[in-house]
């Protein structure tokens, strides 16, 4: 696993791209998805029961922009509790996507999620509460 700590109980697609395994921690019941870019120079964590849909790109590092040598910065990604990133999404360094969020499918995501919260679009922006019904 290369440094990766990974529940035993979570999945993680053939096709997943991991950048440096010994920053990645997957808690239980957690799915990576197909062709899931993991552009983690940076830490990403995924709690429990979190899904990453097909085709999304989580990358929690960048180039500071207003320095002349774009020096390189790391920010992590906290994934909390039974959240749902959709298919194509993107979510930026330093994100926290707080438990039970959803993130729509092709959505950017650059700030952190509010818990319960459903966000889309590029940059993402607030949809509505998310409600799960019984």
């Amino acid at each position: 696993m290369f440094g990766a700590k990974v529940s035993w109980k979570s999945t993680i697609h053939a096709s997943v791209r991991i950048w440096a395994p010994w920053n990645l921690e997957v808690g239980d019941y957690s799915c990576i998805g197909q062709r899931v870019n993991c552009y983690n120079q940076g830490r990403i964590t995924l709690k429990n029961n979190v899904t990453i849909s097909q085709d999304s790109s989580l990358c929690a590092s960048s180039h500071d922009y207003t320095n002349k040598s774009h020096a390189l910065f790391l920010a992590p990604i906290i994934i909390n509790d039974s959240v749902w990133v959709a298919a194509e999404a993107f979510v930026g360094p330093g994100v926290t996507l707080g438990s039970g969020s959803l993130v729509g499918a092709r959505a950017a995501v650059f700030r952190n999620v509010e818990p319960w919260s459903v966000v889309g679009g590029n940059p993402a922006k607030f949809i509505k509460k998310r409600e799960i019904k019984e």
